[in-house]
């Protein structure tokens, strides 16, 4: 009995498969949800996800870490990774991401841009463009309102959107962060309208985030396919991207 146990584990291992994924902060509370629906259908896939910033992760992907996909915040640097022979598949851009307006101190948000220039409102939390593309479409999106050279001493720099994330939750007063970290389960007590706003997406660039298939394997293959999937795509909707 023992031996059989031993055989069934043994078979188990090779049979199962395994896949490791590297994304953007951005997409971690959607990644949750894209994992699950994968492994209804997959069950024997082993899925590890590694969430960081996309210069930091694309960096490690130059050094051989042995990601399988790579999903970034933005397009250039998975082009940059295919532009260097890391994958022989150009990379596609799976979902465009919006920008909110965040809160957990209860100040007054309903003016959009606007009320960042509240008197009450000391710092605000916000993506360096130099490393972050969320950073960058905050800052254009600052500038279309002509409002980011009088509020730039208010501005508390995340060298990620993740780590802005952070500082919004726990230091500054608002932040300019991605709307699909706000609409997670665990930020369920955060409302729209109230704590959050969505801002206006004609005031910045399309935040455009690429996807780039590094192995070759089939699994790797099929998970690829899957992030284009209209069930994807609902996913992707559900946590405020837009998708075509």
């Amino acid at each position: 009995m023992k031996s059989l146990l031993i055989f069934i584990f043994l078979i188990n291992i090779i049979y199962a498969q395994n896949l490791k994924i590297a994304v953007a902060a951005n997409v971690s509370s959607a990644m949750k949800d894209l994992v699950k629906a994968y492994k209804i259908s997959n069950s024997k896939t082993n899925i590890t996800v590694t969430i960081g910033s996309s210069g930091k992760l694309a960096a490690q992907i130059l050094h051989g870490a042995p990601y399988d996909i790579f999903l970034s915040a933005n397009t250039k640097y998975p082009l940059n990774l295919y532009k260097k022979g890391v994958s022989k598949v150009a990379p596609k851009v799976y979902a465009k991401g919006t920008l909110a307006l965040f809160t957990t101190k209860g100040v007054d948000i309903s003016n959009a841009l606007e009320s960042l220039t509240n008197e009450n409102i000391k710092k605000i939390a916000i993506a360096n463009y130099k490393t972050a593309p969320y950073g960058q479409a905050a800052k254009e999106a600052l500038i279309s309102a002509k409002l980011y050279a009088k509020l730039m001493p208010k501005f508390v720099y995340g060298e990620s959107i993740g780590q802005t994330f952070i500082f919004t939750l726990k230091a500054t007063d608002v932040g300019i962060v991605a709307k699909s970290l706000l609409l997670s389960k665990e930020m369920a007590k955060y409302k729209e309208g109230k704590d959050f706003i969505e801002i206006d997406s004609s005031l910045y660039n399309p935040i455009e985030q690429g996807a780039i298939l590094i192995s070759n394997t089939k699994e790797a293959q099929n998970f690829y396919t899957f992030l284009f999937s209209k069930e994807a795509k609902d996913i992707f909707k559900h946590y405020g991207y837009i998708v075509k």
